[in-house]
């Protein structure tokens, strides 16, 4: 057992809640609004559950040096199996990212709902926004939203790309916990 099934079920809600605010973004604003509010949530779980969960989902468990993700997308180039219990050094750096790009597009929506609709803590201090930084905001809510698009493309890529070097289905791993690993490189 490798992944708790807190983490899996966060995982799991956090791709659905991504889906439909991506999906949904200029169609159906409240719905919008809700996962984007949920994902929001999920985010401050995962972050207490980084601090205080198992083992592989602690984010103390995320160290990785510059020589480890070097050798490691060296022998992804060569086609190289890389086993690891919990994540790849790679993997470690596209949660990190994902986790932290999350944040700020989050954060970003946020602000933007409350300065559109003077609905948040602060609203006072808001109204005084000009325009250019509301549009300034809006223009990086999109662009973290995109850039967070194609890095799950990215994460997903490198999970079948694993899957398919190490020979297991790391797509079930995340969906059972389960996880077979002979030898793992550290």
């Amino acid at each position: 057992m490798v992944w708790d099934p807190l983490l899996r079920i966060f995982h799991w809600l956090l791709v659905v809640c991504c889906l439909i605010a991506y999906i949904f973004e200029d169609k159906m604003f409240n719905l919008h609004l809700l996962v984007g509010s949920i994902i929001f949530g999920l985010l401050i779980f995962r972050l207490i559950w980084g601090v205080i969960g198992t083992k592989y989902a602690r984010f103390s468990g995320l160290n990785c040096s510059i020589h480890a993700l070097i050798q490691h997308l060296r022998g992804l180039a060569r086609l190289e199996a890389s086993p690891h219990i919990g994540h790849t050094p790679a993997g470690r750096i596209m949660i990190i990212f994902l986790l932290a790009g999350l944040l700020m597009l989050t954060v970003c929506g946020l602000m933007l709902y409350g300065l559109e609709n003077s609905a948040l803590f602060g609203a006072s201090f808001m109204a005084e926004v000009e325009i250019d930084t509301i549009l300034w905001i809006e223009d990086m809510h999109e662009l973290i939203a995109d850039v967070l698009a194609l890095a799950a493309l990215l994460h997903i890529a490198g999970v079948l790309l694993e899957s398919i070097l190490q020979k297991q289905n790391l797509i079930r791993a995340m969906i059972t916990g389960y996880k077979t690993v002979e030898k793992e490189n550290i």
